[in-house]
């Protein structure tokens, strides 16, 4: 078995099999996006031919969402595992938020809860599309005024309780829209296994080879609802060894395809690394401080044949890379030229 090819193969970093960026979404199950100018590359670097546009078009029309939903972060979804991901994940997501708050000593009686999300339902209702100033100002022409922090807790609750979602993509700063708008009605119910089973699968049909602690660690769900989620895929799924762990590989794994010599520029916080728990089998831990720090801070990295060999700056007009592994060549610069292509693209299109 040799994990980094498979790893980059099933996680459509080499020989990308979609051309829409819905497509990868729905195959990722969710990808991570905490940083909002980049995470369109994120989704786009794992299509034929990243487009921009294209990005705009799926985020837009309501086909890929955004919201904080896994471990209190920001992640994308499909439009149609919307329903199932939040009733499978906002409680512990909620419980999440609460001990934020504790542990912040900030306290939201339902009273107020009630009251806010009815003015966020009002101004997104207005607005279409607002961001958080738009809510602020609401807040103010009723002479009610919180800090930033109390804020993002009642637009955090509101995206849990799904009422808020993603509004249209903006170059810089995030919408809110109401869900209503975005997403098609849920079924009265969802049931819970169906939903755990959907989000396995997707998990390890896109990770493969990963271990179960990945897996717990990046749905955020305790470790008894990750076995019973392998459980449920039954014999489309399988353990192998490789250098004494325990890996899952589940059917359909990609394992042809692999082009030696290929660079890829990552973004931060990207499912390359942020999908397992143990990185090392891609980044050697002497150099884990240059890819991400003890706070959970992702910075961008280089990856050449699969493996994490140096930093590089998206927001430069210039290709500037700091190599700690191996040396610079031509492929980088293919790799610059695909991003730059894309990010002029990206400001063009909004």
């Amino acid at each position: 078995m040799n994990p980094i090819a498979i790893r980059l193969l099933n996680q459509q970093l080499i020989c990308p099999q979609f051309n829409d960026p819905a497509e990868v979404v729905n195959h990722m199950g969710a990808i991570q996006a905490q940083e909002y100018r980049m995470m369109r590359w994120a989704v786009a670097m794992r299509t034929r031919k990243p487009s921009a546009q294209a990005f705009k078009r799926a985020y837009d029309s309501g086909q890929i969402i955004r919201l904080h939903l896994m471990r209190g972060t920001w992640q994308l979804v499909s439009s149609q595992d919307y329903w199932l991901l939040l009733a499978l994940c906002a409680p512990k997501a909620m419980a999440v938020t609460q001990g934020w708050m504790h542990s912040n000593h900030i306290s939201i009686p339902d009273e107020e809860v009630s009251r806010i999300h009815d003015i966020l339902i009002r101004t997104a209702g207005d607005f279409g599309s607002a961001t958080k100033e738009d809510f602020v100002q609401a807040l103010i022409t009723r002479d009610i005024t919180m800090d930033d922090h109390r804020l993002s807790y009642h637009i955090r609750m509101a995206e849990l309780s799904g009422i808020l979602c993603s509004g249209d993509l903006l170059p810089m700063k995030a919408t809110y829209a109401l869900t209503a708008d975005k997403v098609k009605p849920s079924m009265p119910v969802v049931d819970r296994d169906e939903a755990l089973l959907m989000l396995t699968r997707k998990y390890f049909q896109s990770r493969q080879p990963a271990t179960l602690e990945d897996f717990a660690w990046w749905s955020g769900l305790n470790i008894g609802d990750c076995r019973h989620g392998i459980e449920l895929m039954g014999n489309t799924i399988h353990e192998e060894k490789w250098r004494g762990r325990s890996f899952y590989m589940a059917d359909g794994c990609r394992t042809r395809g692999f082009r030696k010599g290929r660079y890829l520029l990552i973004p931060p916080y990207d499912e390359y690394l942020i999908s397992y728990k143990s990185r090392d089998i891609v980044l050697s831990p002497d150099f884990r401080h240059k890819a991400h720090n003890n706070s959970g801070i992702f910075q961008p990295i280089i990856v050449h044949d699969g493996i994490v060999c140096g930093n590089w700056k998206p927001f430069k007009d210039d290709h500037q890379a700091d190599f700690f592994l191996g040396q610079h060549d031509a492929g980088v610069q293919e790799e610059w030229g695909r991003y730059k292509r894309f990010s002029l693209s990206s400001r063009r299109s909004g």
